[in-house]
């Protein structure tokens, strides 16, 4: 089905779990929270659904949440492609909805990665048989911090970006976090915190990396037509685009700052109508500091190797040049593992206007950006209030 085709959606409904650590809660409670969560927030009920596209760490994810929740939907994808996941499934559901498969989609996503030590380095077990098993892990490999850190010697050998540069984004996502309730790391920080934090892969230092919690995220898609007899003001998804590129071991990747992200951002700008200059509201993918600079540039909204001058003196944070990630972001407000549900979630609560203190002046039009696996795929996203 071409995206011309589709029909238009909105998404009528968002909300997130608990957060940070949940020791009492199993990943699936936390979908089942965030989707009821979801659901009251769009003024619908659980027996309206009759879609799920669910991803978590677990193997049939759709069909779990379904008998969890005690639904039998017309439809299910379990689709797991990494951090972009989730808005995968949004475009998914634009196709189902349009189709005639589902009139009622609840994405979902959680995990208790916290609870669980599921990121401690003695827990990862990796099939030999696969590419990773092979050639990766054995000669110890962090993944995928590793990448990300060679991806940062790249830029800095290329284009001369600094430490510095690194930690203003770190930054912004914390003074962000510090005027959303709702984040998990909300007290200051200084520069020298972040410089002065431990290697975990050379350049990148711990306050480079997204924080590793528990959570569970949920949405509500339905069509346009009917959003506009629901609660909350439609959210309309306006573009949206994937590329793939290989599984998950970038071995193909002849350069590791030309990932895909362009050709999916002008894809969804182009089927938006919309240009990067008309766009309000930015999310982006911070699962680490370098991953937001190389972002920006591919996206376009700045040049090739000027992101580290783009995001100087405070630019992404509150009342900044260019404020994106006003969550707090994977960096400062949260990151169950993945975070590309939570980019939707929080541009569509600043599309509508509900953000408090951290709410942006101008928010008619919001792009969210996430990658997935590494360097393996991308999706950008356009949103628009109707």
């Amino acid at each position: 089905m071409q995206e011309n085709a589709l029909r238009p959606v909105a998404i009528a409904g968002v909300a997130e779990s608990d957060l940070g650590k949940v020791p009492g809660k199993t990943a699936l409670e936390l979908q089942a929270q965030a989707a009821l969560g979801a659901l009251a927030d769009a003024g619908l009920k659980l027996s309206d659904v009759d879609g799920i596209f669910a991803h978590t760490d677990d193997r049939f994810s759709g069909a779990l949440l379904a008998e969890f929740l005690g639904l039998h939907p017309r439809y299910v994808d379990s689709t797991n492609i990494g951090g972009m996941s989730n808005i995968a499934h949004i475009r998914h559901a634009m196709a189902a909805v349009s189709a005639g498969l589902c009139s009622v989609a609840l994405i979902t996503y959680g995990s208790t990665q916290a609870s669980d030590g599921a990121r401690a380095l003695a827990k990862v077990v990796e099939n030999p048989r696969t590419p990773r098993g092979q050639f990766v892990m054995p000669y110890g490999q962090l993944s995928p911090i590793g990448y990300y850190a060679m991806v940062a010697q790249l830029h800095r050998h290329r284009y001369g970006t600094t430490p510095r540069d690194l930690a203003e984004v770190a930054l912004a996502a914390r003074r962000w976090a510090a005027l959303n309730p709702k984040a998990y790391r909300r007290e200051p920080l200084t520069l020298d915190e972040v410089m002065q934090s431990p290697i975990v892969a050379d350049p990148l230092r711990q306050r480079d990396c997204c924080l590793v919690t528990d959570g569970g995220g949920a949405l509500v898609i339905v069509s346009a037509e009917r959003a506009a007899d629901l609660r909350k003001r439609p959210v309309i998804v306006r573009g949206i685009a994937e590329t793939y590129a290989h599984h998950y071991t970038p071995f193909n990747t002849a350069d590791w700052l030309e990932t895909g992200v362009a050709a999916t951002a002008q894809a969804a700008l182009d089927m938006a109508g919309v240009t990067r200059a008309d766009v309000d509201v930015v999310q982006i993918y911070d699962h680490f500091t370098i991953g937001v600079l190389q972002s920006l540039e591919e996206l376009g909204f700045c040049k090739r190797g000027e992101a580290g001058a783009f995001v100087a003196d405070g630019a992404l944070g509150p009342g900044g040049r260019f404020p994106i990630n006003t969550s707090g972001g994977g960096l400062s407000y949260g990151h169950p593992g993945m975070f590309g549900i939570f980019l939707v979630i929080e541009a569509v609560r600043q599309l509508r206007g509900e953000c408090g203190d951290r709410q942006l002046p101008r928010h008619e039009l919001a792009l969210c950006h996430a990658p997935g696996l590494v360097f393996s795929c991308n999706t950008t996203m356009i949103l628009g209030v109707q």
